[in-house]
């Protein structure tokens, strides 16, 4: 019997899109007002998903307090309140796009995963644009 387990999160976190490698002018013409030089911000909404057999012990998938211990360790912890371009040394040469945060965020989560599991991460810019990312 596969389930899957989800846990909801939030983050707020500045970012500027760009590319160091391109002109100012071809950074505006491809990310416009989010190449804003001082950044600007989001209320990212993350879902965090986990899917496997139920543990006939526990009756658990995953114990949500693990999940949510790990969010806020890994996640929250490392991407709330700061500015991701600046302050998170996983952008340092990334650009932090939707795309790009959840693909971290997955991989930050994924090594304290059982390998067996599947793992999946929904990240909300905005309530209406969104990423979905579920590993290779």
């Amino acid at each position: 019997m596969k389930v899957t387990v989800s846990r909801k999160a939030h983050f707020n976190a500045a970012h500027r899109l760009y590319r160091k490698d391109w002109s100012n002018e071809k950074n505006d013409a491809v990310f416009g007002k989010c190449n804003n030089p001082n950044s600007h911000g989001h209320n990212y909404e993350l879902i965090v998903s986990v899917t496997g057999d139920i543990d006939s012990e526990t009756g658990f998938v995953i114990d949500v307090k693990i999940l949510s211990d790990l969010i806020k360790e890994h996640i929250e912890n490392a991407f709330d309140h700061k500015n991701l371009n600046l302050d998170v040394p996983d952008f340092a040469d990334l650009n932090p796009t939707a795309e790009n945060i959840a693909v971290v965020i997955w991989n930050k989560l994924r090594k304290h995963i059982d390998a067996y599991k599947d793992l999946e991460v929904v990240l909300y810019e905005t309530p209406r644009n969104f990423v979905t990312y579920k590993g290779n």
